[in-house]
């Protein structure tokens, strides 16, 4: 103990006294010495009694909760014994602790009658000094509310003069009125619930009143003073935020005050909410305040005089070693600049990493850069916040790039089926076709449709999704034989970015678009072997995983297949697999081709006549009765398809009212149309092997027109109103070769 009252002592001004945990003194300050008429050498063993007049018994009770680190004294009035005659000053005591524990009090008196009037005029009082060292605002209630001190800070930003609100209500003095001017209840008020409560309150939203009538906007701490472990009074810390500059350069100066009288003012520095330690200039820790040690989790007395950067801020937030030379709290005290930083971490002694905003602020000496002071906070709280905003964010760009991707999908469709929004016929074999539909269109299980191509069998899954439960969800088109091998489970499955080589971004699959609602897979006879097991897996399970993900994805969805294949000879041939067929067969339908339901022919034909000349902004010609027997007449190879490319191709070349259609078809097959007359009956009846021969001659005449080229604009699938992938499968079953 006699070295810190060594270091204390020292040629001080202020009468400075030090008790034992007897309550008795044994060393003093030179200007206390000297008016007990003692050297400055000679041992002192003076029991309390003799130093107070009155034997010391209005302050003993004070001073044994300050003995037994319960308390402090600020600003107590007493009489003083000197040589002389009594002499009045004002006590501050404090406990000085060891291993935790209270082992001795400093005593500071001031305001002596004859201490030297140049030294109190400097300092006013030991007490008021550190209190106006402090940049921020500080003033203490007693346990009624009312006024017991205010620092200088205080004064200035609210106007006060101290013989004004000493002994006021503080309430009523500066924080009667909301920001709006309506009254702000005592009751309401956070400054006085630390009275009540004995908690720690913040603010940073509300103002103090100035002594001219103008609002102050502040930042405010209220924090309790507790007297065996109740409240009896509270210190309230605060700043302007109206001007944070000037408040910045008086916290500066603060920070030097608190580095050198750390020890006799830490109350001062727990009342702070922030984490506050101090540097000196060679980076070792100098002091630090309860929040400090309660955040970053040190005991202060492991890591005094230890270099920080090595305690707490030796690696970035990813691990990697920080170099003390790039730390920005270390160039503070070299640069004598203020940083700022809410980017890094600081590091527990458990290992654990706490984010952290902080303030390095150098302490200047002379104009030269001295050591820094340091307030942090924790902002995990804030950090977690920002990743729940990001996540947010994420969760919202994805379902965007959802949205935009069915809209434009549903867009095509739209496109797609504008021509097609009713079925038309009612030829027997349509109407059992429709039976079947109205039949499983309410169930969940899978419908394979079967028929050659043209027959309509899109429209007849749409149909069924149209009238199922899943009506209102979307009907997601796939046309297998349009996908390459390599982007089949791109295309079905979707892939995360990176996945492959181009996977810019990343893309949902046709199989998660339709989810709720209805997928309909077209051609589903040209989906590769290779593949055929992937898709089986995921209708089987309804689950999946995106390309370059292994997270599932569960899925429920719908499934229609289309096909002009016989799956059956596929299956015997090692095409196709047969679990798979059993899985998409559930309920089979069978569409009849045009030429099977020549009821329905001539109605179609009006429809696309009515359609077509819309669309091209004409008049609708007319379709006689020679014209509808020729219709009715002809085979039909490329069934609802190809008779509305012959109506399209009519209504285009047709002038006025007049029809042209005996042009537009084969040339056998006009021959073999005049079969009726006005009145007359039918005279020539083709057979089946005849209207085969006049389908191959028909591909044949148009593989000559275009030099044999199957695929593209104009290319003969083109011009007979299939698909590149039917004409082919129609030319290798007819025999038709090049060279042949």
């Amino acid at each position: 103990m006699l070295s810190v009252c060594e270091r204390l002592f020292r040629d001080s001004p202020v009468w400075l006294a030090a008790l034992d945990e007897s309550l008795v003194c044994v060393e003093a300050a030179p200007a206390w010495r000297e008016h007990l008429a003692l050297g400055p050498t000679e041992a002192m063993a003076i029991p309390i009694s003799e130093l107070f007049d009155g034997g010391g018994r209005l302050v003993l009770d004070y001073l044994r909760d300050v003995a037994k680190g319960a308390a402090t004294v600020q600003a107590i009035p007493v009489m003083l014994v000197t040589k002389d005659a009594p002499t009045r000053g004002i006590l501050s005591a404090w406990p000085i602790h060891e291993e935790g524990n209270p082992t001795s009090i400093i005593l500071a008196v001031t305001g002596a009658a004859d201490a030297d009037p140049d030294e109190y005029d400097r300092l006013q009082s030991a007490h008021q000094l550190i209190l106006d060292a402090a940049g921020e605002g500080i003033y203490g209630l007693d346990a009624g509310g009312r006024l017991t001190f205010g620092n200088a800070a205080a004064m200035r930003i609210l106007g006060w003069r101290t013989e004004d609100v000493l002994g006021q209500k503080g309430h009523d003095v500066h924080h009667h009125s909301y920001p709006d001017g309506s009254p702000y209840p005592q009751g309401d008020c956070p400054i006085y619930a630390a009275l009540r409560d004995g908690e720690i309150h913040r603010v940073d939203s509300e103002v103090f009143w100035h002594a001219d009538g103008s609002a102050v906007p502040v930042q405010y701490t209220s924090t309790p003073l507790l007297k065996d472990g109740k409240p009896n009074g509270a210190v309230v810390v605060f700043h302007d935020i109206s001007a944070q500059k000037k408040l910045e350069y008086e916290r500066q100066q603060a920070y030097d005050e608190l580095r050198q009288l750390q020890t006799s003012h830490q109350l001062i520095l727990d009342t702070a909410g922030e984490g506050i330690y101090g540097l000196n200039k060679e980076g070792e820790i100098t002091f630090s305040n309860a929040a400090a040690d309660e955040i970053v989790g040190w005991r202060f007395e492991e890591v005094l005089g230890q270099c920080a950067h090595d305690v707490h801020h030796h690696s970035y937030p990813d691990g990697t070693p920080y170099p003390r030379e790039k730390c920005p709290i270390y160039a503070a005290s070299k640069d004598g600049e203020v940083h700022r930083v809410d980017t890094e971490v600081f590091w527990r002694p458990d290992g654990s990493a706490v984010p952290v905003e902080y303030t390095s602020t150098p302490i200047l000496r002379d104009g030269k850069p001295d050591g820094a002071v340091v307030i942090f906070r924790d902002i995990s709280e804030r950090k977690r916040i920002e990743q729940q905003r990001e996540a947010a964010y994420v969760e919202i760009r994805q379902l965007k790039d959802q949205l935009e991707q069915e809209r434009d999908y549903l867009r095509d469709e739209l496109q797609i089926t504008s021509n097609f929004g009713e079925i038309i016929g009612e030829s027997p074999a349509l109407k059992r076709t429709l039976t079947q539909i109205e039949a499983v269109a309410k169930t969940p299980v899978s419908v394979l449709i079967l028929g050659e191509s043209g027959v309509g069998k899109e429209m007849l899954a749409r149909a069924i999704h149209t009238q199922s439960d899943r009506a209102d969800k979307a009907l997601v088109k796939v046309n297998c034989a349009s996908i390459p091998s390599d982007l089949f489970e791109s295309e079905f499955f979707g892939h995360v970015k990176g996945a492959f080589t181009g996977a810019q971004k990343d893309r949902i699959g046709r199989l998660q678009l339709a989810a709720g609602g209805t997928l309909f897979l077209d051609e589903i006879g040209e989906i590769p072997l290779s593949q055929q097991g992937k898709l089986l897996r995921a209708l089987q399970e309804h689950e999946f995983e995106q390309v370059g993900d292994d997270k599932t994805i569960k899925v429920d969805v719908r499934v229609i297949a289309a096909t002009n294949r016989d799956l059956a000879k596929e299956i015997e041939a090692g095409r196709f697999r047969e679990d798979l067929y059993y899985r998409l067969s559930v309920f089979p339908i069978d569409v009849p081709p045009l030429r099977e339901r020549s009821e329905d022919i001539v109605p179609l034909a009006l429809h696309f006549l009515e359609c077509i000349s819309n669309e091209l902004g004409r008049e609708t010609p007319q379709l006689g009765r020679r014209q509808a027997d020729t219709l009715r007449a002809y085979g039909w190879p490329g069934n609802i398809r190809e008779l509305k490319n012959v109506i399209e191709r009519a209504v285009i070349s047709s002038r006025g009212n007049r029809l042209k259609i005996d042009t537009l078809l084969p040339r056998e097959s006009t021959t073999k149309a005049q079969v009726k007359t006005a009145g007359s009956d039918p005279v020539e009846i083709l057979t089946d092997v005849e209207i085969r021969e006049l389908e191959k001659a028909n591909m044949i005449a148009a593989l000559h027109r275009v030099n044999w080229r199957i695929w593209g604009e104009n290319g003969a699938a083109d011009l007979l109103g299939l698909k590149p992938s039917t004409l082919a499968y129609r030319m290798k079953t007819l025999g038709i070769d090049k060279r042949g």
